[in-house]
């Protein structure tokens, strides 16, 4: 009990300066980055609206920004590249699967706490196929299972039960955030299964290993990100938000990062075409060059050039086809 103390504590500080600036600032429609305007009716009781991009702090934020990109550049991104020239890929998958399934413990408290029964007992089911049958997680067996994973954390418990997000914020080395996920950091170190290793060499390596392995695994997203983004601190900021909204807004996370083309939350949309040039929408009634065929009965007296064919383009006339 004493180890939650001192989380609590800050909580309970913040708390009034994160629901006064929620209620402050909430408008009665949200409007995601990207995407179209969407409506809060129907929001379940006690869940506090997400508003839109709150920057209160934008010329410090732009500064932490630049350092944490300069910290980037000169020193995690070349380590996690080096790593991922040392360490085979099945080993990182290993890495990856191991400290995922470990982290499920976390999620699953977190869905519990905010009433979530049915994907709390998810999370537990993805942690006793993974240890049991996955070789203390190194194999992801739920998901061949069909068991989803679904993220939570303690911020996203904390907008549950009704705390406003606060303004957003970049934290040094730690990156995105807002004033209530920076409270809620406490209870994250608390809540890691592996802050609880004993041995403090074994947790310490354990802890760069994830962190250099996690990096490793979004190497590719940010390359896109430098190639595709006008402003990249606009670009993480936004994408930052959208995540936490649907979090908050009781949106299942495994869909949602399947469906979404953010590089950082869905680094398989890069490789399946995010490069392509964006698809231009044909005004009404011009017939799609791209549609195929339509195949049409060819009469019989119809010239020889249709009947070596035998179809009609969709788009031609109704006569032709006659």
């Amino acid at each position: 009990m004493k180890s939650l103390v001192k989380p609590l504590i800050a909580i309970a500080a913040a708390f009034p300066l994160m629901t006064g600036h929620a209620l402050a600032e909430t408008p009665n429609d949200v409007q995601a980055p990207g995407s179209s305007q969407v409506s809060n009716a129907g929001q379940p009781a006690g869940v506090a609206v997400e508003e839109g991009p709150t920057d209160t702090f934008e010329g410090y934020n732009r500064a932490m920004f630049s350092f944490n990109e300069g910290f980037d550049d000169y020193i995690y991104r070349p380590v996690a590249k080096g790593y991922t020239k040392v360490v085979p890929e099945i080993a990182r998958k290993g890495v990856t699967n191991f400290f995922g399934n470990i982290r499920d413990v976390w999620y699953a408290a977190n869905h519990f706490m905010q009433g979530n029964a049915e994907r709390g007992v998810k999370d537990l089911a993805r942690v006793t196929a993974n240890t049991i049958f996955g070789i203390a997680g190194l194999i992801d067996v739920a998901t061949t299972m069909h068991i989803e994973k679904e993220k939570a954390d303690f911020g996203q418990t904390l907008g549950i039960w009704g705390v406003g997000s606060g303004p957003y914020v970049v934290l040094p080395i730690l990156g995105d955030s807002t004033v209530r996920d920076t409270v809620a950091l406490p209870a994250e170190w608390y809540g890691d299964p592996w802050s609880y290793v004993r041995k403090i060499r074994v947790r310490n390596v354990g802890i760069v290993l994830r962190a250099v392995n996690y990096r490793a695994n979004l190497l590719d997203a940010s390359d896109f990100v430098d190639e595709v983004a006008l402003d990249k601190y606009e670009f993480r900021r936004d994408a930052y938000l959208q995540r936490r909204r649907a979090m908050i807004e009781g949106k299942s996370t495994a869909a949602w990062e399947t469906q979404t083309s953010d590089p950082f939350i869905n680094p398989a949309a890069n490789a399946a075409g995010m490069k392509k040039a964006p698809e231009t929408v044909a005004p009404a009634g011009t017939p799609d060059a791209s549609a195929p065929a339509v195949p049409q009965a060819v009469p019989a007296d119809a010239p020889a050039s249709e009947k070596a064919v035998g179809t009609v383009p969709a788009s031609a006339p109704a006569e032709q086809a006659k």
